[in-house]
Parts: C-alpha cells; sequence; structure tokens
C-alpha cells in the first residue's frame, strides 16, 4: 500500500516508452502522456532512498515559498500555522534565519549611497573667476588692476610698467624666479616700499622687476606677501575678497568687480573689467571630450553667460574727492597680527564607532577632528585646545599641503650604471575610470602637484585602483557593527615598475610590525597620525622629476612631489619620518604632552596631517589590520569578516592566495602550519589538485579559528619569558608568553611545517628540534632574559649533559647554548597549549548543540534527518537507476545522458552493484569508506606484504572489488604507510642493463640462493629461496645451516613437486659448487650454470626474489625479529599472489 501524497519519478534502464510526467517532478526524455495517470515508485525498492527524499524535500520548500510569498492572512496566525502542519518545518528555518526569502531582503545602504538617494551631496559649482584688486601706486592717475595670487610669494612688476611710471632705481638682487613652466628667470631688481593705494588704504609693498611681457589688464601680481600684510580674507564661494587696516574693512564682491568694477566717479583714467572663466572652462572640457573620444555633435557646453553676453564695461574716472583722507596711512595704522587660518568648505561626517567622536576646531561644523568618546570634559577641553594651537599642523584639503622644504627631504632617483629610458604607451580605460584620472589631473595641477612636459626620456602608463577612506562603521552578515575603512573613491596610480627596475635601490631599514604594535598595546591612550598624501608632501629633485612622467589620455605630465610607486618612495618616507621625530621614536610620554611636541615638530616641518584618519587620545584603534588596545593586541575584526565570507578555493593561485591573507594572522592562530597542512600540500610541485573533504575542513576550520582568535599581550621586559614547545608527525610549534599574577598570557604564536626528511626524525629529535625552532622564531624576545621551557618529554632535561649523543643534537644544544634556559616537565593534561599542537580537535567529533527553543513541531527530528546531508556512496545514482529506473530531476541534460552511458558498464544484483572490468570480470562496487579498509587488508594484512602503489591495486582487482579511484587511494596509502616509508625500495639507479635468459617451458629453468644468516627463529637462521623463471612461482625453506646437504633435500623435493628442470641457476659458493651437488644433479640429469663472479645480475631472478621475500618479512615481524620463521609461509603467500611482470 503506497502512502498518500509521495510522487516518484521512473525512468526504465532500457527504454522510457511508457514515461510520463508526474504533477511535481518531471519526466526524462518523453513529454506527459495526457489521460494516464503517473507511476508511483516505492521508495523501499530504491537501493539509496535518501536521494529521492533530497529531491522530494526540495519540491516542497519550493512550493512552501511560493504558497509563503503569496499569503494574506485573515485568521489568527495560530490557526494558520496548524492549517499547515505540512510545512511547519521550513517556517521553523525562516525563524531560525538558516534559510532566506530573496525577494524580501533587506539590504543596509553605506553612507554614500544613503547621501546620492537623500540628494545630500552639495551641488556642483562652477569656476568664480579671478580675485583682482584696484589699486594706485607710483603716483599714477590712472588705476591698474591687480591679480591677487596665493600661489604667489612675491609681488610681481613687469619692466615696462616699471619704466613707465618711473619708480627710480632698482635694488640689486640675487633672486632667481622659477616660473610655472619650470623655466628660471633672474629679475632686474626690487622696488622696496612703493605705496599701493587700495581704494582708502596705503599699503607699503615691495615688487620684484622681471622681464616678462606684461597684460594690458592685469599687469600686476599681488602675491602672499601682500595679501599678509592686507589682513586679506578671500571666500571663494561668495565671490569675496576682504582687506582690513585696524579696524576698518573693505570689501570686493569679484561678481560686480569683474562686470562693473568700482575705482570712484572722478578720476581719468579707465578701469579694465575681469571677464568670466566659464567660456575658458567650455573650451578645456571640449578639448577634454575630444582627446577621450567623446561625441561632439551631440552634446553641447551650456553655460549661462555666453559670449554674445560677455561685454567689456566702459572705462570710469575714479573721484579723488571721495577719499577718507589727502593724507597717506601712517605705516603704524598696520597691525601686525597673524593671518587668519583659512575656514575649509564643509565635509562629509562619516558614522563613527561608539568608542570615536567629532570635535570642532572652529565654528561648527567646520575644521572637523576625530577624537575618544571616553575622555572627561576637562581632558576633551585640554585636547581641542593643544588641537587649535597647531591647528596649522592639520590638513582638510589637498590644498593645505604647504610641502616639507627640499633642504630638510629631497626625493632623488638614482640609476644603475648601465639602464635603457623606456617610454610606454597609455593603457585603455573606459568612461568611468576616463573621468577618475581627468578629476585626478585636474586637481593635481591645481594643486602644483604636476606640471605638464612633453620631451621625457621616461614615460610611465596610470593605473587606477580603489582607495579606502576614513573610519567609519558597517555592518557584516552577522548584522554586528565592525569598524571599518570603506571604499570611497578612486586612487589614479602610475606603475613605474620598468623606471623601478633601472633605479639604485636604497635599503633604508622599515620598522617591524610586531615590535610597533607591541609598543602600541597596554597604553591608556593612543594617538593615531596620518600624513595628508604623506608622499605628496616631499619634494623630487629638480633634475629627476622628469622621470616620473606619466601618460593619460589627456597629456603627459611630471610630479613636483614624491608619487606612489617608485620603490625607494617608502625608504625616503621612512627617513624623513625618522629625522623629525628621531627624538621621540623610542619614548612613551603622557599622551597629551607627547601630542603637543609633535604637532609642533608637524608645524616646523611643515608636515600636514589628515584629519579624517587620525585619531586623538582614543582608548582603542586599527594599525596595519590589527586591533590596538589596553587590553592587547587582537586581529580586526573587518579584514576577519572578509576572508570568513571567502568560498572554498578553486585552484592552486586560490589557495595561495587564502592562506596568504589568513597567514597575516597566524601569530594569533595556535598550531597555524598544522591546521593548513592539507591545503599546503596542494602547492607541493606535481600535486594534482584535488581539494578532499579534508582540505575543506581545513579551510573551514581555518576561518573559525580567525573569528574566535585569542588577545595577545604585549611583553613585559622586567618578566622572565615562558615558552611551552611541542612536536607532531609532521608539524612543530610553540607558544610564547609570560605569567603575570599567577595567569600565563600569550604573546605570540608560531608553528612549521616539517620537511619529509625531518618527518623521519626520533621523537627526541622533534622535541628537541621544537625547542630550537621557538628559540630561533623568537630570538628578539628570548636573548639575555632568563627563559623556562615547559614541555611533555621529560628526557630533554637530560639531554643538555648528555656528552654522547648524536651530531645533530649535540649541533643543536650549542646553537641554545646563547640563552639562558630552564626546562620544566609539564603534563599533557596541565599544558594545554602545548598539547594541543600534537593533538589537534577534530571537527567531526564536537557536538552539535541546537539552539535553545521555546517551542518544538512536531516530526522535526525525522524530517531533519531526510533533509540532512547524507553521505552516499559514489555509485548511489547508477544504482537507483539500474534498480528502479530513478533519476534525479536536479541533474542536467548532460549529466543524465553521462548516467546512461555509464550504466551500461554496471550490473545491479539485489543488494550488490557489480562493474564489467575490461578483462569481463565483475568486481563489486564499493565506497571509499569500505575501500580503505580493503586497502588496509590486502597492503599490511597476514598476506598482504606491503607491496607498493601498484601492486596493492591490483591484488584489491584480484580480491574482486573496485572503486574509480582505487590506484590513486593505493598510492595515497603506501605514501603514508610508516613501515613502508622506513623500508624503502633498493635503487637501481646505477644498474647495468639486463639481458633476458631464454626459456621456453614453465618449470624448465629455476634459480637457487641463500640468505642469511639472520636472528635465530626456531633454530633456523638462513633461507633458500628458488624461482621458475617463467612463472615467477616462488619457493623457500627456514633451516639451521647453509651447507650441499640442505641444497639436496631441498632440490629433491622440489622436483617431486615440479617435475624435473633443464637447469638450475645459482652463484658460485661452496655451497652450491661441491660434489655431492654435482652427482645430485647428475643423477636427474639437470644442467647446473653458474653466474659470473662478482656479477649477481646473472641470477637476478633469485635476487629479486630474495628481496621481495625479505621486504615482507622486514615489515611483518615483531620488534625482536625473532619470529621470522613463523612468517615465513605468510610472507610466500603474500609474494606470490602480487602481480608479476614477465
Amino acid at each position: 500500500m503506497e502512502a498518500p501524497g509521495k510522487v516518484h519519478t521512473r525512468l526504465a534502464p532500457a527504454s522510457t516508452a511508457q514515461a510520463e510526467e508526474s504533477p511535481v517532478e518531471q519526466r526524462v526524455e518523453r513529454q506527459p502522456t495526457r489521460g494516464r495517470p503517473a507511476p508511483v515508485i516505492d521508495h523501499s525498492r530504491l537501493p539509496f532512498p535518501a536521494r529521492a527524499r533530497q529531491q522530494k524535500y526540495a519540491q516542497e520548500y519550493g512550493k512552501f515559498l511560493e504558497m509563503f510569498t503569496q499569503l494574506k492572512i485573515n485568521l489568527p496566525f495560530i490557526e494558520a500555522l496548524q492549517a499547515m502542519p505540512k510545512y511547519a518545518k521550513f517556517l521553523k528555518d525562516l525563524l531560525k534565519r538558516k534559510e532566506r526569502i530573496g525577494e524580501l531582503s533587506n539590504i543596509p545602504l553605506t553612507g554614500g549611497c544613503s547621501a546620492v538617494v537623500l540628494n545630500k551631496l552639495p551641488e556642483k559649482l562652477t569656476d568664480p573667476g579671478t580675485f583682482t584688486i584696484p589699486c594706485f601706486f607710483g603716483g599714477a592717475a590712472t588705476p591698474s588692476h591687480a591679480l591677487a595670487d596665493l600661489g604667489a610669494s612675491i609681488n610681481l612688476m613687469p619692466f615696462s610698467l616699471y619704466e613707465r611710471l618711473g619708480l627710480g632705481e632698482l635694488t640689486p638682487t640675487r633672486m632667481s624666479l622659477s616660473l610655472a613652466d619650470r623655466s628660471v628667470k633672474y629679475p632686474r631688481g626690487v622696488v622696496e616700499n612703493l605705496l599701493v593705494k587700495v581704494d582708502r588704504f596705503v599699503f607699503p609693498v615691495d615688487f620684484v622687476v622681471l622681464d616678462m611681457e606684461a597684460d594690458e589688464r592685469v599687469p600686476i601680481i599681488l602675491g602672499r606677501p601682500f595679501l599678509r600684510t592686507a589682513k586679506a580674507i578671500i571666500d571663494v564661494f561668495d565671490g569675496k575678497i576682504s582687506l582690513r587696516a585696524g579696524d576698518e574693512i573693505v570689501t570686493f564682491e569679484i561678481d560686480r568687480a569683474m562686470q562693473h568694477p568700482s575705482c570712484g566717479d572722478d578720476v581719468s583714467g579707465p578701469c579694465h573689467s575681469v571677464y568670466f572663466l566659464n567660456s575658458f572652462i567650455s573650451c578645456v572640457d571640449t578639448c577634454f571630450e575630444y582627446i577621450s573620444g567623446a561625441d561632439l555633435v551631440g552634446e553641447g557646453v551650456v553655460d549661462e553667460h555666453s559670449e554674445d553676453e560677455v561685454e567689456e564695461v566702459e572705462e570710469e574716472q575714479l573721484d579723488e574727492s571721495d577719499e577718507v583722507s589727502a593724507e597717506p596711512l601712517g605705516l603704524d595704522a598696520i597691525s601686525d597680527e597673524s593671518t587668519p587660518v583659512e575656514i575649509p568648505p564643509p565635509l562629509e561626517l562619516k558614522v563613527l564607532p561608539s568608542h570615536l567622536e567629532y570635535a570642532f576646531l572652529g565654528e561648527k561644523p567646520s575644521m572637523p577632528v576625530i577624537i575618544s568618546s571616553n575622555l572627561t570634559e576637562e581632558e576633551k577641553s585640554r585636547l581641542i585646545e593643544v588641537l587649535r594651537e597647531h591647528s596649522d599642523a592639520i590638513a582638510w584639503r589637498l590644498s593645505d599641503i604647504k610641502g616639507i622644504s627640499p633642504t630638510f627631504c629631497t626625493h632623488r632617483i638614482l640609476m644603475e650604471d648601465v639602464f635603457k629610458p623606456v617610454v610606454q604607451p597609455q593603457r585603455r580605460l573606459n568612461s568611468n575610470m576616463q573621468e577618475v584620472v581627468k578629476k585626478e589631473v585636474m586637481k593635481l595641477l591645481a594643486s602644483g602637484l604636476i606640471y605638464p612636459i612633453s620631451d621625457s626620456a621616461w614615460v610611465s602608463p596610470t593605473q587606477v585602483v580603489p582607495k579606502k577612506g576614513g573610519m567609519t562603521v558597517v555592518l557584516n552578515s552577522k548584522n554586528e557593527l565592525i569598524p571599518s575603512r570603506t571604499v570611497t573613491g578612486w586612487r589614479v596610480c602610475i606603475d613605474y615598475r620598468k623606471l623601478n627596475d633601472a633605479t639604485r635601490k636604497d635599503h633604508f631599514p622599515l620598522p617591524f610590525i610586531d615590535q610597533m604594535l607591541e609598543r602600541l598595546a597596554g597604553q591608556q591612550f593612543c594617538c593615531f597620525l596620518d600624513g595628508f598624501s604623506g608622499y605628496f608632501q616631499i619634494p623630487i629633485a629638480p633634475e629627476d622629476q622628469e622621470k616620473t612622467t606619466f601618460t593619460c589620455p589627456y597629456g603627459t605630465y611630471a610630479y613636483r612631489r614624491m608619487p606612489f610607486g617608485l620603490c625607494n618612495a617608502p625608504a625616503t618616507f621612512q627617513r624623513c619620518m625618522i629625522a623629525i621625530f628621531q627624538d621621540m621614536v623610542e619614548s612613551s610620554m603622557e599622551c597629551l604632552a607627547n601630542l603637543e611636541r609633535m604637532l609642533k615638530r608637524c608645524v616646523e616641518t611643515k608636515l600636514m596631517l589628515n584629519w579624517e584618519k587620525c585619531h586623538f587620545m582614543v582608548t582603542e584603534g586599527i594599525v596595519l589590520g590589527h586591533k590596538i588596545s589596553r587590553a592587547g593586541i587582537e586581529v580586526d575584526r573587518a579584514k576577519i569578516d572578509t576572508i570568513s565570507q571567502l568560498p572554498p578555493p578553486t585552484s592552486v593561485k586560490s589557495v595561495r592566495s587564502f592562506l596568504g591573507h589568513a597567514g597575516f594572522y597566524r601569530r594569533f592562530i595556535m598550531d597555524f602550519s598544522k591546521i593548513t597542512r592539507p591545503m599546503t600540500r596542494l602547492l607541493e610541485k606535481d600535486v594534482p589538485f584535488v581539494l578532499d573533504e579534508e582540505c575543506l575542513r581545513a579551510f573551514e576550520f581555518l576561518k573559525e579559528r580567525l573569528v574566535s582568535a585569542p588577545i595577545l599581550v604585549s611583553p613585559d621586559w622586567s618578566l622572565p619569558f615562558e615558552l611551552m614547545c611541542d612536536a607532531s608527525d609532521y608539524a612543530v610549534g610553540a607558544v610564547l608568553g609570560q605569567r603575570r599574577e599567577k595567569h600565563f598570557h600569550p604573546i605570540y604564536y608560531a608553528s612549521k611545517t616539517l620537511k619529509d626528511a625531518q618527518e623521519n626524525y626520533t621523537t627526541m629529535e622533534k622535541e628537541l628540534l621544537a625547542v630550537v625552532f621557538a628559540f630561533d622564531k623568537f630570538r628578539s624576545y628570548l636573548v639575555l632574559l632568563k627563559t623556562v621551557v615547559f614541555t611533555d618529554h621529560s628526557a630533554l632535561r637530560h639531554l643538555f649533559q648528555k656528552k654522547d649523543a648524536k651530531p645533530r643534537l649535540i649541533r643543536w644544544i650549542l646553537l641554545l647554548s646563547e640563552f639562558d634556559i630552564e626546562i620544566k616537565d609539564k603534563k599533557g593534561a596541565e599544558n594545554v597549549a602545548a598539547d594541543h599542537l600534537s593533538r589537534l580537535e577534530d571537527p567531526k567529533r564536537e557536538e552539535i548543540r541546537e539552539e535553545a527553543i521555546g517551542d518544538r513541531f512536531p516530526h522535526e527530528s525525522i524530517d531533519a534527518v531526510t533533509a540532512g546531508a547524507v553521505d552516499l556512496p559514489w555509485f548511489s545514482d547508477i544504482a537507483n537507476y539500474l534498480a528502479d529506473g530513478f533519476v534525479m530531476e536536479s541533474l542536467s541534460l548532460q549529466e543524465k545522458r553521462k548516467l546512461t552511458r555509464d550504466a551500461r558498464k554496471y550490473i545491479w544484483d539485489d543488494p550488490y552493484l557489480f562493474r564489467i572490468g575490461g578483462d569481463r570480470v565483475l568486481r563489486r562496487c564499493v565506497s571509499r569508506e569500505e575501500g580503505s579498509g580493503i586497502l588496509r587488508h590486502v597492503h599490511e594484512g597476514l598476506t598482504g606484504g606491503h607491496h607498493g602503489a601498484h601492486a596493492t591495486a591490483q591484488k584489491v582487482f584480484d580480491c574482486g572489488f573496485y572503486w574509480p579511484t582505487v590506484i590513486d587511494d593505493a598510492a595515497e596509502f603506501v605514501r603514508k604507510c610508516d613501515r613502508c616509508q622506513r623500508t624503502g625500495n633498493i635503487s637501481s639507479k646505477d644498474e647495468m642493463p639486463q639481458n633476458p635468459i631464454q626459456v621456453l617451458e614453465v618449470f624448465d629453468v629455476w634459480g637457487i640462493d641463500f640468505m642469511g644468516p639472520f636472528p635465530s627463529s626456531s633454530g633456523n637462521r638462513y633461507i633458500l629461496v628458488a624461482i621458475d623463471y617463467v612463472s615467477k612461482w616462488v619457493e623457500a625453506q627456514a633451516s639451521p645451516t647453509n651447507d650441499a646437504r640442505v641444497v639436496v633435500r631441498f632440490l629433491k623435493k622440489l622436483f617431486t613437486r615440479f617435475g624435473t628442470p633443464r637447469a638450475i641457476i645459482s652463484d658460485r659458493v661452496t655451497h652450491f659448487c661441491n660434489a655431492v651437488m654435482e652427482k645430485a644433479l647428475e643423477r636427474y640429469g639437470v644442467t647446473h650454470r653458474l653466474s659470473t663472479a662478482y656479477h649477481p645480475q646473472t641470477s637476478g631472478q633469485v635476487e629479486n626474489a630474495n628481496r621481495g621475500v625479505k621486504r615482507i618479512l622486514e615489515k611483518t615481524v615483531g620488534k625482536s625479529r625473532q619470529d621470522w620463521s613463523d612468517k615465513l609461509d605468510d610472507a610466500l603467500w603474500a609474494f606470490r599472489t602480487a602481480t608479476r611482470r614477465p
């Protein structure tokens, strides 16, 4: 009787003529037949019904999702649950978040996405124009316009204007000017203390006079000296420039000044207007679009000020009667107050972790910095006071960078003696990347960091990579908020590999990461400082700037400051930082006082810090992928979450990449080498890539260990160190720590995989090797300090006093003699850390603990068993198909065809499946789990013989068993067999080629030889061996002596069983060459052939038999080796049943 509701799929092995399609599952190779009910398959008839149950579970879950998404409940929810008990299990999985409905999933948006959606981004504006000031100077009756230029370090006047004004003699100068085109000019002289009248103010100004082409409208450039004297404040957003003298302020509105300059009413003389630059910007944009290949016909440049609207305003006269005072202002009226800090534009403030908060050095929300949220009000006020006092050391935008003085630090690119300049072409970029490069080039040009160049011998291409911003919080897959640096933009890098190959390398040392982290850990407060584009603050020597030339779709440019990608850039930056902070690198002092000193030093050397990446007086922070706090050193949760979400590797390259990422945190993982051993085998040469279950377990287990990594403490140099060492069969490991308040605190975990030769070491050698490895790894910690070594191998304590040890052990003891070592015994049960190194827990043995749930649904345990993963043998689909025509519908069409094609090689004879071999012999199919037991029996059983991989696999076939990987499994089994590895085969590398002896009949020619003497076994010390040259049949007999009488008795028994041979082959020893032997062979008519002296290859067959029987006995006898005569018959059986080549 079939249970209601069960639907099956049937597919006959030989024909599909009667196949139909059921309401739930589709048929294979046939369309449904109308009007006929679908046949029902009894699961009990399938040899592996779990496959059918899995398919039914997937179909029912699909129906449940479809019904659940369309469900509209108009009744109490509990009644709805009672109405669908069949799907209660699926509902429970949804509640436990084991299953998710893709259409209903919510994805949290990042701050950048939210800003775009909510339209929080500021409006993009155009260039407001140049800032010009109408002014009088030198007694001129007409006003001139001067350009207020923050980028000029001097006030500049053309020589033609100087002659026209007749300003007298010039003061000579040795000054040299470096212009924007990299040309160097020498001025004619300096006009000192020239009074310049701006509106109603008069300022003394020094002008540098230079031979240059003057602009008729704006001939004068007023640089930073004048702007500082006039206390100028430039407001780019509102388009205003304000000048101050005492308490009075005069403001010029750029929009009005550029269209209708106000220079007075009664002054005779022209006042020139300044045009908007929008038409120029439009031309530049058009050129960029043309270069990048944009469609110039379909796109236009929209500008609210067209060329028709731009006109020159009529010249006006300046009315002298409007002046405030007829007398010039005294110089003492000008204040000496310092220049106020320019307020940067509003910046995007990201969401910070709970232990951080924003503080503002200016009016909120201007000039933000990031400080700790756990500070008291007094600590916070003191910190903000220090930051405001040294705000010149903090940058909020690229234009704030002042640059380190070239006399203090300059990057040079020194070339090798023999090199050839390389000019590389530009690389293709899509439209998005071209826009990124365009913005970056425009920004660097505006900041003066690059300049166009056309004649460089070195040209390198650009590369665009993601760039991370400041610290924020993100939501991981477990709905946890973790601090992380997210990708906020793109970084344009230059591929300088060709240039780096020809550059002489700078070997200035870089600091060690672990030592830096240990100095930071354990402090109550820390300040994390990051330079604002630190490389861009170091100038490049002028003669080396052209070597940094890069090409992009918008031209070729060279750097004035040090870019990323140069091979010696890290060394130059480190040398510069050491020069600035050399007296503060190794010291540890009160945080606020130290911060004040460092900020003052930054201001003095013009080193600018990035406000977004600097955290002041915080209790924890992320440094180089590690979390530093007072508790110690932890892993960065953001990076661990990324590693934990990686899929299993699919190639050798992905395995190497995963191990590289995980290896960055190997100091946190106990027994790292042992855990990763199954995966590191895949990296070995000539090893096929097979990601088996052992590798997957290691992959998942390593990710679990990363997530649960412990907190490591920094060392206390006043306390002794404790070292726990242990060794296993293929790895050694150590734990370095210190005991504080009677508790052991780990500092560092280390482990190493043994080499092939080291795996053959004895237990004592491996234990001592673990100690040597630990002291070599932690030498920087342990030298000149007392170290207590804990080990569970008590013999190590006495090894240091032993004088007749092996040379290898003596050499290791000498290496350890420089350390102050005290060895103590500790049992494995007490030494948990060290014992774990050699006894790695098996994840399979861990009990699966279910979460506590209040309500339980009926029959959920049955559903869990049927729906869970079941370990099925490799032939389950073939057996189901041959037994009842069942095929999984999840298989693709190609997989179904392959299934039907492969099934022709098999025969189902309930309850076993047999494969038809190439020799037409039926062999029973077994799973790999059963195969491991079969391999163990045929290889190391009583009649196994410990043969090689090929012979072991052949014995499996001879026993009538089959599975697809039997040959590979046999090779792996033999490779792991301890006795086979300890007694390997004798190399035949240097043997001479041999010629076979022509034999026609079986048992026509025998070879005989003695083996021994061996340790006495039941009174026997020798083995007499005989082998037939055709059938390879071996006979052997144990005997107490090796004289001629034993040989004659043995031959008589041999002749009576196999007949009289034609010849006997032996060597020339006395127990074969004697009168008794000659008479016996003459009586039976047998020819005695002797091998050549000192050439055992003549009787190579019997020598081969001797070696095979002896090898089997070596691997099967006991430790005393006195039972070999009892094992001889079993050894003969194993040798005879092994496959032999003719």
